[in-house]
């Protein structure tokens, strides 16, 4: 009789699961079991929005394990030191994880590995959230890609080579002689900010609740839904994603599937593509490890960022900033931890090109107040914006919030859900309503923060003084 140590982490679900595939087909019983060490993870630990979401995953995988008569077994400390705690009071002879991709975490499973096999543990370790390993794939230069586009063409001819695994069944479960409660690892908070994420179901069911959501009415109209914040639009699966809740297997088997099922056959492509820009950042950083703090492109290393203003940042943070889509984004983000991508978009671009902050300034707030952050995409995203990353926005697109709401919501409807003060906004005052005096006063609303104009006109000439060797000493974000 054999027992393995199933090791998991930011696989939270049963099904499409390969290790625990692999451990159940060479063992008799298998121990699942998680083990809290953020220390291990330095300062990309969760946050605590992503805390939040955790806790809720575990619970629900705890669920799932007490539907095959096992329950997850919890250790907080040392990986290593609760891994080789966990062999001796099961007589464990080998363990089974699924990798991650962030360069703390990959140095951390080198280590464990190494000292396991060293103790004559067998390891085993397998891709359970890309569809592509990082380094299987590469240019005809056998280099890193840094292009989106060219990658994607690549990434696209391999993705419907394999499909998603069932759930092992019937699964043989074992425990450990002592296991903490997950409420001893105290990953809510101590304060009730977060009772607007109940409208999230974290775990496994609640991807595929989300999923099936998403096959039904939004996936057939994702082109033009997606950019429009008022609608559910998008898939919202990333959280599910980032906590392999979900894995990118399972999406495509799964809208393909109900198409199949309900006879209707939408063009799932433009959302796979997006999927591939997921995929693509974590290609980024495992090649490139050093983008969630420093500039992919260094010729923005000497760019002139203004000196970093906290009272700003305060005011953009809390959604203060006078400009109403952007106040709508980070008040949905305060109250949901999730922000629509465009308006993403536009939180970013004002924050590194109007107010000129530092853009790990804003890849931090996000860190800790979106339930789906993940260091591949965050680093991606904010680089993208700010125009120092791979693939990026040129430095000289920026963003109008103004034309952007009047574009993507015309009505207003998102800006009125989030920014009460405009609830009753007529016409074009939705977007703008500084351009009426005694509006503005009587709703209480702030006045912007920046002058849209001038501030995109600083900023250009900062961009074209960087170029040209002749910028001052640029600010460094803290951290």
């Amino acid at each position: 009789m054999t027992t393995a140590i199933l090791w998991f982490r930011r696989d939270l679900r049963l099904a499409d699961n390969p290790a625990l595939v692999e451990a159940m087909k060479a063992h008799d019983h298998v121990v699942p079991l998680y083990i809290h060490a953020p220390e291990e993870e330095g300062e990309w630990a969760p946050g605590a929005a992503g805390r939040w979401w955790l806790h809720h995953s575990l619970a629900a995988l705890d669920t799932s394990l007490g539907a095959h008569r096992g329950s997850l077994q919890i250790l907080h400390g040392s990986s290593l030191d609760s891994l080789r705690a966990a062999v001796e009071a099961t007589g464990a002879t080998a363990v089974y994880f699924n990798r991650l991709y962030e360069p703390k975490v990959i140095r951390r499973d080198k280590a464990v590995r190494k000292a396991l096999e060293e103790d004559g543990i067998d390891v085993a370790s397998f891709n359970a959230s890309l569809w592509c390993e990082p380094w299987d794939i590469a240019t005809k230069q056998d280099e890193p890609y840094r292009v989106f586009t060219p990658f994607w063409r690549n990434l696209r001819t391999r993705i419907d080579e394999v499909g998603p695994v069932e759930a092992p069944s019937p699964m043989h479960l074992a425990g450990l002689p002592t296991s903490m409660a997950l409420d001893d690892l105290a990953l809510l908070p101590t304060l009730d900010w977060a009772r607007g994420f109940d409208e999230w179901t974290p775990g496994e069911r609640g991807a595929h609740e989300m999923l099936e959501l998403f096959a039904d009415d939004a996936v057939g109209h994702y082109v033009e839904g997606r950019d429009l914040p008022a609608r559910h639009g998008t898939s919202r699966m990333s959280p599910h994603l980032h906590w392999g809740e979900i894995s990118p297997l399972q999406i495509a088997a799964g809208l393909r599937a109900h198409a199949a099922r309900t006879k209707k056959k939408p063009d799932i492509e433009p959302y796979l593509r997006q999927l591939g820009w997921r995929e693509f950042a974590h290609h980024l950083l495992f090649h490139f490890p050093k983008t969630p703090k420093e500039n992919f492109n260094p010729k923005f290393n000497g760019f002139p960022w203004a000196k970093r203003d906290a009272h700003a940042l305060r005011r953009w943070k809390q959604g203060k900033t006078g400009i109403p889509i952007v106040d709508a984004g980070m008040r949905e983000l305060w109250a949901t931890g999730w922000m629509h991508n465009r308006v993403r978009m536009l939180v970013a671009s004002l924050l590194t090109k109007n107010m000129r902050q530092h853009w790990v300034l804003g890849s931090k707030w996000f860190w800790d107040t979106l339930v789906d952050a993940d260091l591949a995409n965050n680093a991606l995203g904010w680089q993208w914006v700010a125009g120092s990353g791979a693939d990026a926005a040129p430095y000289f697109r920026i963003f109008n919030p103004v034309t952007q709401s009047e574009k993507f919501d015309k009505d207003g409807a998102y800006i009125r859900r989030w920014v009460p003060e405009l609830r009753d906004a007529p016409g074009r005052l939705v977007h703008a309503p500084w351009e009426d005096e005694a509006f503005l006063k009587a709703s209480g609303y702030p006045r912007p923060l920046v002058d849209l104009k001038a501030t995109r006109d600083d900023a250009l000439t900062a961009y074209q003084a960087s170029k040209s060797d002749r910028a001052p000493s640029a600010d460094r974000a803290d951290g």
